[in-house]
């Protein structure tokens, strides 16, 4: 699964909000999640299932063939949430005997006719009515709801949103659709009918081996899963899409999306056949499955989920050029799913506590996919951004990667088992060796295929290939919490010519680890590579010149820690020029902040990296510099303005735009109204915000020429103030990810929190129920993101009730618009309930 993530100013907000409680439950050893005990192993389940569009049920038939996992017994408990159970019997080659069961708290235990040993198997019946609306389980931080089955626009009320049915499992809600043992370490075999309107495609796990069309414009679909898989991946989807057709080797890669984006479907998904042929050979397994299929679901309540065979993403991957041409942000989540297909569907953790052998493996898969895509430096920064959310997330430090005390199952996916989890993979890859590291992957698969593991099998398959001991690498990293905590100095001794390093760790539990240190000696770099000792203060000596230029701990990036770092701007200025690694590079870029404007060595330090080969360098240069000032602008003026008109990438052009137009010069209008009617919704939109800043009677004229639905957050950052002082009634509806959080904006930018403010009170003010909509429904999406921080929830429940008065004001003033005042007057009411 890959999470959905509020944007980082928002969730540094909860986060910091949220400190106080999660570190109060994170550290406590007040219960052991042990892995559920095997007492019946799952074989074979077949369904034939029919929709309720009306009441928002489905009809359920199921025969579960299983037997006893060990030691004999005559009766079956499974899980099976908010249902009607209305038959249960033993199935014995389609001859039926009514079996007694007691169904009470989400458990239907069922009496067997007998007691049967180990192997003996048997196939029970059971009939039932799911009803997800009745489910009780609620969503978390990782997984905002928890019903498992998911009605969309099912009565068509909506003419903005098509009508669909998809499933998620994740973590244990599969038993809301079918009874089952609803834990990760159960495996099995499957197969489903599927009755549907004819107008409607279908999607599960497997290959469709049939279709039967029935009366009053039905259909019945029967897809097989003959490989046995867990029960959370299960998956059903129902709707109007296209299914676009590719293939791997001999292997169907389809892609099914709505059909408004048909004509972009193979520039969102077309990389997948290129990737299955990359991770099957990177890690010498070949694409275990029949098929490869992806979807896309409305309201989705996460990121995506890599159901086997049959993933299910977020409407967020729903692209169109505009986007497409910048970046295609749903490219590493793409990677990260289909990694899954190895790592979580084929071996999967046998307990939630050993989430890291599903999740880690996957983020990290995005670093590999980038790494031969795009180059080394893409892969470092994605890293980087990632590791960087958990380092500056202080509630996370006390979490253990492996971890058996937590407070609910969805506490696991989080910024441990995913970020953290893959700087970890990237250090053990870079302590074993690219053979070593890729051989224990392929070992740990082999071994452990379509069954379930644990982090300990990990370590021995990857010990059993390397020959090396790894229970230091896997107790501090994998067993125990934080990370590195590093401040050093050093003092050169002329007359040994030796400089002495001394490097501290300042945390709690001390760590060993290699560390790469670069030297600089007559302003060139040498490597050295050392041994950390698991103690406050280690000690190297190094040969010298002459009293080092600097020295650059840490210099290839690869070790996950805390360092304070303090260097001069010339000091930066000489690491970012010699420095092979990307990292390097970029934190002796951001180290000039505050010096930019002051210091003309941070200047030298800009217009290099202006002609760094790596985009997001340059875009990070252009980020820093005022253009406003004439020093810099002098000194990179012409720079900026060759990569605002040139630059082969789109983000760069924007950002290049976007630091011309500080300078609030005239002479530049040209080219800002050329790039109004760019392609690029990057360089549209800040183009569009440079045409105003110059000329601020434009404003009506341009202010809704650019399609901002779906818009990045820094685009709708730009045009914010924009569209709400012009009250561009086109953009009321894209302009919610932000007003939505308009308290929270507010702490961390007090001049675009006021404009968001401004902006939620202008569409509280008015009819448009879409705008509204939009606001109530990721207000409700982001809620299990909150936690239980009372003062978080006071701060919505009243930003709820000032929206909530200010449409009851509008339906006074406007009867005749009453139907749907109303419905936005419900949407808030029942987004107010929600915060209760």
């Amino acid at each position: 699964m890959k999470k959905a993530i509020l944007s980082i100013a928002i969730l540094g907000i909860f986060f910091s909000a949220n400190v106080s409680a999660q570190t109060e439950t994170s550290g406590r050893e007040k219960v052991y999640r042990a892995t559920h005990t095997k007492v019946t192993e799952l074989k074979h389940t077949k369904l034939k299932v029919n929709f309720d569009y009306q009441k928002e049920q489905m009809g359920g038939e199921e025969w579960l063939t299983a037997s006893p996992y060990f030691y004999p017994t005559n009766e079956l408990t499974l899980d099976a949430k908010g249902m009607l159970i209305h038959e249960v019997a033993l199935d014995n080659n389609g001859k039926r005997s009514p079996l007694k069961y007691e169904y009470k708290d989400e458990i239907l235990k069922i009496n067997l006719d007998k007691t049967y040993q180990k192997n003996q198997e048997y196939t029970v019946y059971i009939k039932y009515t799911a009803r997800p609306n009745e489910v009780k389980q609620k969503g978390s931080m990782a997984i905002n709801d928890a019903k498992g089955l998911y009605f969309i626009n099912a009565q068509g009320k909506n003419p903005d949103m098509p009508t669909q049915i998809w499933t998620q499992g994740e973590t244990e809600s599969s038993s809301a659709w079918f009874p089952t043992i609803d834990k990760p370490n159960q495996k099995t075999t499957q197969e489903i009918y599927m009755t549907v309107p004819d107008k409607y495609v279908t999607l599960s796990n497997g290959i469709l081996k049939d279709s039967q069309k029935e009366g009053n414009n039905l259909r019945t679909d029967h897809w097989v899963m003959d490989k046995r898989h867990a029960t959370y991946l299960f998956f059903m989807g129902v709707g109007e899409y296209a299914i676009v057709k590719d293939k791997w080797k001999n292997i169907p890669v389809d892609y099914y999306i709505e059909k408004e984006y048909e004509p972009y479907a193979k520039q969102i998904y077309g990389n997948t056949p290129e990737m299955i042929e990359f991770f099957s050979k990177k890690i010498g397994y070949d694409y275990p499955w029949a098929k490869y299929a992806q979807i896309s679901g409305r309201d989705y309540v996460s990121g995506a989920m890599e159901n086997t065979t049959a993933t299910l993403h977020g409407s967020d991957i729903l692209q169109k050029p505009g986007q497409l041409i910048d970046e295609n942000k749903w490219e590493d989540t793409i990677a990260h799913e289909l990694f899954h297909h190895w790592f979580g569907d084929l071996v999967t953790a046998e307990s939630w506590s050993n989430l890291t052998v599903n999740e880690s493996f996957a983020n990290y898969s995005e670093y590999l996919w980038n790494e031969y895509k795009y180059g080394k430096d893409q892969a470092d920064y994605h890293q980087m951004s990632d590791v960087n959310m958990y380092i500056h997330n202080p509630s996370d430090f006390k979490k253990n990667l492996v971890r058996f005390n937590y407070d609910s199952r969805e506490d696991v996916f989080d910024l441990v088992t995913y970020q953290k989890g893959g700087g970890i993979l990237h250090m053990l890859r870079n302590y074993l060796g690219d053979d070593a590291f890729f051989a224990g992957m392929n070992d740990y698969l082999k071994t452990n295929e379509y069954q379930n593991a644990e982090a300990h099998q990990l370590r021995l398959s990857f010990e059993k290939v390397s020959g090396k001991d790894l229970n230091w690498f896997f107790n501090q990293w994998y067993f125990g919490s934080g990370n590195p905590k590093l401040n050093y100095s050093f003092t050169f001794e002329p007359v040994k010519k030796q400089v002495t390093l001394t490097l501290n760790q300042t945390q709690e539990q001390m760590f060993e680890f290699p560390l790469a240190i670069d030297v600089y000696d007559n302003g060139k770099p040498k490597r050295y590579n050392v041994w950390v000792n698991a103690e406050a203060k280690n000690t190297f000596n190094f040969d010298v010149s002459k009293n080092p230029d600097l020295i650059n701990i840490n210099a290839d990036g690869i070790l996950l820690a805390d360092i304070i770092d303090t260097k001069t701007p010339e000091q930066n200025l000489m690491q970012f020029t010699n420095s092979k690694e990307f990292k390097s590079r970029y934190k002796a870029l951001t180290a000039i902040k505050d010096q930019v404007g002051k210091n003309p060595a941070a200047t030298k330090l800009l217009a290099a990296a202006l002609k760094d080969p790596y985009f997001r360098t340059r875009i990070k240069a252009l980020q820093l510099m005022d253009l406003s000032n004439p020093e810099q602008m002098k000194a990179l003026g012409a720079d900026v303005e060759k990569l605002a008109s040139n630059d082969p990438k789109t983000l760069v052009q924007a950002a290049a735009i976007a630091a011309l137009t500080k300078t609030k010069d005239k002479k530049y209008l040209p080219m800002f109204e050329k790039g109004v009617n760019a392609v690029s919704n990057a360089v549209k939109g800040t183009s569009l915000n440079a045409v105003l800043t110059v000329d601020p009677s434009k404003a009506n004229a341009l202010a809704d020429k650019i399609d901002l639905e779906g818009a990045s957050e820094e685009l709708l950052s730009q045009l914010l103030p924009v569209i709400v002082k012009n009250k561009v009634t086109s953009q009321m509806s894209n302009i919610t990810p932000l007003v939505a959080f308009y308290p929270f904006i507010k702490f961390q930018n007090p001049e675009l929190g006021k404009s968001a403010e401004e902006g939620y009170n202008w569409i509280m003010s008015s009819d448009n129920l879409k705008a509204t909509e939009n606001i109530t429904k990721i207000i409700s999406n982001a809620k299990g993101q909150m936690g239980d921080n009372p003062q978080v929830k006071m701060m919505i429940s009243q930003m709820l009730k000032d929206g909530l008065n200010k449409k009851m004001e509008l339906l006074r003033q406007n009867p005749q618009n009453a139907a749907s005042i109303n419905k936005q007057i419900d949407a808030i009411n029942k987004a107010i309930e929600d915060f209760k």
